[in-house]
């Protein structure tokens, strides 16, 4: 069995993918995970692994900020230099997707509006050899009811083209740096509670600090997080 699909089958999945799409409304924590994933995949040395940082927004965290990090694991890092708020288009996505010696991740920038990006990928993205996340957070104000994030999600589909046969949903029940391993469990169960009736949980993300008790709390599979983007304010 190669790293890839241990790693994979270690979260639950079972599928012959090579490109990996992180969505998820601002601050859900789609960054930290696509990065995670991202150097877990490059730590399995099957083939080489390439970023994609396709956040058009300018929000507080962005992925390119990790990018010595990701560089040092071996990951080649795409992004497109901004301008305070204009939107960009990162080159190469539509060749690195087909390739298939490759591994490709992309962090899709926040809500509908970032989505938009990799609407032009659609093709791609719809076929087997890709896998959508989508990161849902219940300690953010618009992952707190189902209305929200059927909503959000149900844009985000539309303007992005993605089909539901791609998607996976995905527990992030963290709230920053402090969060306890009791924030984490009423997190996971909170988000449970709202999307069991139509799609179930492929895993949880959680502190890599928590990930052995997590596992041991939760139903379904843990994905350590490394946590990447800090926080400046805690830096001194």
């Amino acid at each position: 069995m190669d790293g890839k699909t241990e790693l994979l089958r270690s979260l639950g999945l079972e599928g012959v993918w090579h490109n990996f799409v992180f969505l998820g409304e601002a601050g859900s924590g789609k960054s930290e995970i696509a990065i995670s994933f991202a150097k877990a995949l490059a730590k399995a040395g099957d083939k080489p692994v390439h970023f994609f940082d396709l956040d058009m927004t300018k929000p507080l965290f962005r992925s390119r900020d990790a990018g010595t990090e990701l560089e040092q694991a071996g990951i080649t890092v795409h992004y497109q230099e901004q301008f305070m708020d204009a939107p960009t288009l990162v080159g190469g996505v539509t060749p690195m997707l087909r390739d298939e010696d490759s591994l490709v991740v992309l962090d899709v920038g926040g809500d509908y509006i970032g989505a938009r990006s990799i609407g032009g990928f659609a093709p791609q993205l719809n076929r087997p050899s890709t896998a959508v996340f989508y990161v849902i957070n219940s300690y953010r104000p618009w992952s707190d009811t189902i209305e929200h994030i059927d909503g959000t999600l149900g844009k985000i589909l539309g303007v992005s083209h993605v089909k539901l046969t791609q998607l996976f949903l995905v527990a992030n029940p963290n709230n920053g740096v402090t969060t306890a391993l009791n924030e984490v469990i009423v997190g996971y169960h909170k988000t449970d509670a709202l999307v069991r009736e139509y799609m179930p949980l492929a895993f949880a993300c959680v502190r890599e600090e928590l990930a052995r008790e997590a596992a041991q709390a939760l139903p379904v599979p843990v994905f350590p997080l490394h946590l990447a983007l800090t926080y400046p304010w805690l830096d001194n």
